[in-house]
């Protein structure tokens, strides 16, 4: 998207600049709003060295800086407070472009593939398709319960749903949004509570997921356990012998 040449006049460099890439401006946005890097990047849902790296491009684009690094925070520059108003023009427009196109085009059709853990496609998010479903009858979805990286870029799948434990671990190169914060807890059956409060038995087996293996906190609780896990590959029968007692083990919450 070109720039008013108007705003030109005043930064020289920006003449040499053709297209301005939007996911840039959009990183930009976010650091204006939020304040800080840290902020921006909880606010898009990705790695702060992706928002310096966005934020390094654009300033390289337009010849200027964006911001002043303060003790406090971000704060636009002469430069940025006028790009901040070029960037809100281009969101609005972006946003009424998107409208206009979803009001016009309701017959939506085609493939969509969906890869999640199982747990997530079962116990949370069945209910989101189905009413996805309902709304685009026309959409043929294709649910992957897979935890195995895919290809998005080879479309072995168009949408990839994750569990995230630590965000600084992600590809430089991952764009996403941040989804809601999951949260775990430990599990066992009623009737085997109800037995180990009578003190028998006088330890607990841990089912665990193979890869996972037993918690490395798992000697710091009250509850004394055995050496010996029940392993399995699958979540669902992770769940299954926990309902039958076969132990405890951890299981997100909202399971």
């Amino acid at each position: 998207m070109g720039l008013d040449t108007g705003f030109g006049k005043a930064y020289p460099a920006v003449r040499d600049c053709t297209m301005i890439d939007w996911d840039d401006v959009r990183y930009f946005l976010a650091v204006a709003r939020g304040g800080s890097v840290r902020a921006a990047a909880e606010r898009l849902g990705v790695n702060h060295t992706t928002v310096l790296r966005r934020l390094a491009q654009l300033e390289e684009r337009l010849g200027a800086r964006m911001f002043e690094k303060l003790p406090s925070g971000y704060r636009l520059t002469k430069a940025g407070e006028e790009v901040l108003q070029f960037a809100e023009q281009m969101e609005a427009s972006s946003n009424r472009l998107e409208t206009r196109v979803f009001g016009r085009d309701q017959g939506v059709r085609g493939l969509l593939r969906v890869t999640l853990a199982s747990p997530l496609a079962t116990h949370l998010l069945m209910p989101d398709f189905a009413e996805f479903a309902r709304l685009h009858p026309e959409i043929e979805m294709e649910i992957l319960s897979i935890d195995e990286p895919v290809n998005l870029t080879n479309r072995e799948a168009d949408v990839a749903i994750r569990v995230v434990y630590d965000r600084n671990a992600l590809p430089l190169n991952l764009h996403g949004l941040k989804g809601p914060e999951l949260f775990g807890g430990v599990y066992m059956s009623r009737d085997l509570l109800a037995a180990w409060r009578a003190g028998a038995p006088d330890r607990i087996r841990w089912v665990v997921i193979t890869q996972h293996g037993i918690p490395a906190w798992a000697s710091e609780g009250e509850i004394r356990t055995t050496e010996v896990p029940f392993r399995t590959t699958d979540g669902e029968a992770q769940i299954v012998a926990a309902r039958q007692g076969l132990g405890m083990t951890t299981l997100p919450c909202f399971i």
